[in-house]
């Protein structure tokens, strides 16, 4: 099968820094693939690289069989890559629906403002924002301001969806109940890349996870292979983290 999206060679540099070297990796439609890492480590620079907020200094990106490294963000976002970013910044005035209606008239193929309504209603109905459509974005608590972004992200109709540390500062109820939405997404064939520090959800969600340290790839594999891998556990999660998942049989 080939592959949805494919890194090849990717280097990225700020100035003397290298904040992605020779990356290479593959995605396959479908898939729900982890990206862990430090502080540092070059995770979000990768999705900033992909979505053409950044340019590749080196290598090449290709997105169902065509390079998209020169393409500019919303273009790769009309091919169906969409993101959501670490801080959530929705349009506070626009309502709930209005967000969302905006989303799928940039991209979503909507012919009319009506028809971009009718989706952006489907889109909260299925991210449990239905009921908070009339609010403005502003009301929302923080969980509901994911699911929100969320739910603009899949107004864009998008084959690869990235989810840039999309748990951060939601409690363990709020997690799970994030989790399930997550694979309610995955089983509608939409492939994830999940941007995460928070171990539980990479191991309740991830098929496989890739692991970036100072820019490069240092392990990709199947979930309890690379927790278990020693250069992972030296440079990212520690020995008493392995050791709690070796108990826990993962």
């Amino acid at each position: 099968m080939r592959p949805l999206l494919e890194i090849t060679g990717v280097t990225k540099r700020f100035r003397g820094l290298v904040a992605l070297d020779n990356i290479n990796l593959a995605l396959a439609p479908g898939e729900i693939v982890g990206l862990i890492g430090p502080n540092g480590a070059g995770k979000t620079t990768l999705v900033n690289v992909i979505t053409g907020v950044h340019k590749a200094d080196e290598g090449d990106i290709t997105f169902s069989g065509r390079s998209i490294k020169r393409e500019r963000p919303d273009r790769i976002a009309r091919l169906g890559i969409a993101r959501t970013f670490q801080v959530v910044q929705p349009f506070p005035a626009m309502t709930v629906l209005e967000n969302v209606t905006a989303a799928a008239l940039f991209a979503g193929g909507a012919a009319s403002i009506a028809e971009a309504r009718d989706a952006a209603a489907h889109h909260l109905e299925f991210c449990g924002l239905a009921d908070q459509a009339g609010k403005p974005a502003s009301a929302l608590t923080l969980a509901g301001r994911k699911r929100l972004e969320l739910a603009k992200s899949l107004a864009l109709r998008p084959k690869l969806l990235m989810l840039d540390e999309v748990n951060a500062g939601l409690n363990p109820a709020e997690i799970d109940n994030a989790l399930e939405l997550i694979a309610s997404i995955a089983n509608r064939g939409i492939t994830i890349f999940l941007i995460e520090h928070l171990m539980k959800v990479v191991t309740r969600t991830a098929q496989r996870v890739i692991v970036l340290h100072h820019g490069r790839l240092i392990a990709d594999g199947p979930v309890a292979q690379v927790l278990s891998d020693e250069t992972v556990v030296e440079a990212y999660l520690g020995r008493r983290f392995a050791e709690r998942m070796a108990g826990a049989g993962i």
